[in-house]
């Protein structure tokens, strides 16, 4: 069993509500076999709740209030896209992962926990000019200049990309300017949630898209 420390559960309480329960249930399924199915790392389990689940839970404050579509890119154990999904059940979820032994994880995740996720096996690219989505998220994919190359054309125009970092956001920010441009990007921000309730809160870089953005040298699946 995996327990949430004392001094974490009043953000918990606040992020998950009456779904604390589901939450609880991924963090015992991603300790039981997370690290059995590669996963994450087996140091990884007694560090789960601060490092990942709630990491990734504060991310629903950066999603703007209300309905909305949103692609997990780079879905991997289900960080941060099922913990969004139990935090934010107004939101309709895609999770779109490569490798077939995780989006198999992530599908008996959704029917035991009943989360009404969809489940997408390929790569961002292969979903460019077919799919849009009014909120993109992504964690721990790749610098941001190759991510946004990846997932700003699945952004709807006036969407925005939400991409967690940590440290080195700022130098990702300048690095991507010229990419984030070409690509309809503007306005990035770096934002930090959670500084008042958690060690290290969580950074996230918001990239909106322009309304009506240009096509123009956008990659293409």
């Amino acid at each position: 069993m995996i327990f949430l420390p004392d001094h974490l559960r009043p953000p918990a309480e606040r992020l998950f509500g009456e779904r604390f329960g589901l939450v609880e249930q991924f963090a015992q399924l991603l300790a039981s076999e997370g690290p059995e199915r590669g996963l994450i790392g087996p140091r990884e389990v007694e560090r789960l709740w601060e490092r990942h689940i709630l990491n990734c839970a504060l991310l629903a404050d950066a999603v703007p209030g209300g309905p909305a579509t949103v692609a997990d890119v780079g879905s991997g154990a289900g960080l941060p896209g099922v913990v969004l999904a139990i935090a934010r059940p107004d939101l309709s979820i895609t999770l779109v992962e490569t490798m077939q032994r995780r989006t198999t994880w992530l599908e008996e995740v959704d029917q035991q926990l009943g989360l009404g996720l969809e489940v997408v096996r390929a790569r961002a690219e292969e979903l460019h000019g077919s799919r849009s989505f009014e909120v993109v998220t992504a964690r721990a994919v790749a610098a941001l200049d190759k991510l946004a190359r990846w997932t700003l054309p699945l952004v709807a125009d006036g969407g925005q990309l939400l991409a967690m970092k940590g440290s080195s956001a700022p130098a990702e920010v300048d690095k991507a300017h010229k990419v984030l441009t070409r690509l309809g990007g503007t306005d990035p921000r770096i934002v930090k949630y959670g500084g008042d309730e958690v060690e290290v809160p969580t950074t996230v870089v918001h990239v909106r898209r322009r309304a009506q953005a240009t096509r123009k040298g956008e990659p293409r699946a």
